[in-house]
């Protein structure tokens, strides 16, 4: 592997409004080096023999929910009846089916598994049986350390969360985003305050081993007050774990559009400074509160019990088996994508075919700077790690990028260790961006 030097960081440190554009950082390399021409890649990955030493999880993508976010970015129908998401359920089982008769992946147990979406918990009772009923029976879950569900706070009751519960799931997150009901009005979220504290409190009596919490800093309307209010509500609720999101205006959006139709290039958002001073606030509060900083993200109450499953066992390389529109999965060194839109996603699987939109196949270069991309979001690192697995020394790949982060203060060594500062983390994202290689880097500059 060759040391990546060309193109020195940005020095730039100044605030930034928010504009359109993808800020954060999912994966590597960027989704637009995915291509349809490299759909076989995947084809001929399903016919190897199962690996012996990469977990497996399992995705499944429900693009169903009782309204549109402005905010989301994500594949979602608000307008189908019971009929038609049955017709989904049984072509997204139809899919895995056909993966899990491959040579790669049949006989497997899955890890982890993930319900993503959407809405999850939009599904009724019946259909959750059904669905979760036939995904078992295709890749066994009884070995799984991790079941996660995600769930918005206004579908629930007792017996959808007993259903949850039942089928089961083991971490339940969610997707609270703010405790003020005009901010949750304005940026089109379906639920209220009080649905959270009621989801909150009836699934605290059914066992989960893991309740976590969204919240998102920086939504529209957002003011100082209210943030530190919506803090304050959450450390009171005493979920086992946290996510903050910083908003970010992807071009897919309706807040977007919005700004396209009014000729604005500046998102009607909070700025980068201040989204990062309030999720320091926040860190700060639940840390207080006897909680654990884990992530540029996330903080957790017990970091012994509370883990992560899903996304370590991704950022380590595990391989993720995903099926549903417009969803991502990664099989043996191949990312790929699915069909972004229901009517061709469901056509190609009603015709036995792969509904496969896009893929990229991976070579040992890209696996090394994607695994230290994604895992510079947990904080801190050891060369020795990096060195031990794909026999490449961060100091010296990333010698240049490295030491322009201990000279802006964004981190520092101690030792072996590699520590982001907590400015540092707070702007991972920003970050992540410079260690692209250069192939990659006219997609590397980033608020």
């Amino acid at each position: 592997m060759s040391t990546v030097t060309e193109a020195p960081p940005t020095t730039e440190k100044k605030p930034h409004a928010t504009e359109a554009g993808n800020y954060f950082v999912s994966n590597y390399p960027p989704f637009s080096f995915w291509k349809p021409e490299y759909v076989s890649a995947l084809e001929s990955v399903m016919q190897k023999p199962a690996p012996t030493d990469v977990p497996l999880g399992v995705y499944f993508h429900i693009p169903f929910c009782r309204k549109r976010c402005h905010f989301c970015y994500f594949k979602v129908y608000t307008d189908k009846n019971a009929a038609e998401i049955r017709a989904y359920i049984n072509a997204g089982m139809k899919e895995m089916a056909r993966f899990a008769a491959s040579p790669y992946i049949a006989g497997r147990k899955a890890q982890f598994v993930y319900f993503g979406g959407g809405t999850p918990s939009y599904l009724s009772t019946p259909q959750l049986h059904e669905l979760t009923s036939r995904m078992k029976d295709l890749v066994p879950w009884d070995e799984a350390e991790e079941v996660a569900f995600e769930a918005e706070p206004g579908t629930l009751n007792e017996k959808k969360l007993e259903c949850i519960r039942e089928i089961g799931v083991t971490r339940l997150s969610l997707g609270v985003e703010h405790f003020d009901d005009h901010i949750l009005e304005s940026n089109g979220r379906a639920h209220r305050s009080g649905e959270v504290d009621r989801a909150f409190k009836f699934a605290r009596t059914l066992g989960f081993e893991h309740i976590n919490i969204d919240l998102i800093a920086g939504m529209m309307n957002e003011t100082e007050e209210k943030w530190k209010f919506a803090v304050q509500r959450a450390v009171e609720l005493g979920p086992d774990a946290l996510t903050i999101y910083q908003m970010e205006v992807p071009y897919n959006t309706g807040i977007y559009q919005q700004m396209k139709a009014e000729g604005k290039v500046t998102a009607p958002v909070a700025d980068w400074e201040t989204k990062r001073r309030w999720v320091s606030y926040a860190f700060d509060e639940f840390v207080k509160a006897g909680y654990t900083v884990t992530s540029a993200y996330t903080v957790v109450k017990d970091p012994n019990r509370i883990k992560f499953v899903y996304r370590d066992s991704l950022w380590n390389g595990a391989d993720l088996l995903s099926c549903g529109v417009a969803s991502f999965g990664h099989l043996g060194g191949v990312h790929y994508q699915n069909q972004a839109d229901v009517g061709p996603y469901m056509q190609l699987i009603d015709a036995d075919k792969l509904a496969i939109f896009r893929a990229y196949q991976t070579n040992a270069e890209e696996q090394f700077v994607r695994e230290f991309i994604l895992k510079l979001k947990l904080g801190s690192f050891r060369p020795q790690f990096y060195i031990d697995k794909h026999g490449t020394d961060p100091r010296q790949f990333f010698g240049t990028q490295l030491d322009w982060i201990v000279k802006e203060g964004f981190g520092a060594w101690n030792g072996d260790v590699f520590t982001l500062t907590r400015d540092g983390l707070l702007q991972v994202d920003r970050l992540c961006h410079e260690f692209f290689l250069p192939q990659h880097r006219q997609y590397a500059r980033y608020t």
